[in-house]
């Protein structure tokens, strides 16, 4: 099975986190980014970093780096 991050992700949605992995996940769990924890993506800048999203009623963005280590377990798409 294809393991999908938060990078990979095109348009706004809702997505839970499976695992974080890599070199900055200590930093990323820090802002609350843990296994099991919703997000809904708001939207990707125009050349798509940094993400917005919506995590426990705060904003964040995210560039690709950080983005990229957070791996989803769930993702559904929310019309635009």
């Amino acid at each position: 099975m294809e393991h999908r991050t938060l990078a990979d992700i095109k348009c706004p949605g809702r997505v839970k986190v499976q695992t974080v992995e890599g070199k900055i996940a200590v930093r990323i769990m820090e802002m609350g980014i843990t296994p099991g924890t919703e997000m809904h993506v708001i939207r990707s800048a125009p050349f798509e970093f940094p993400i917005e999203v919506k995590i426990r009623g705060n904003l964040l963005a995210l560039r690709k780096p950080e983005a990229s280590c957070i791996f989803l377990e769930h993702e559904e798409v929310l019309a635009k």
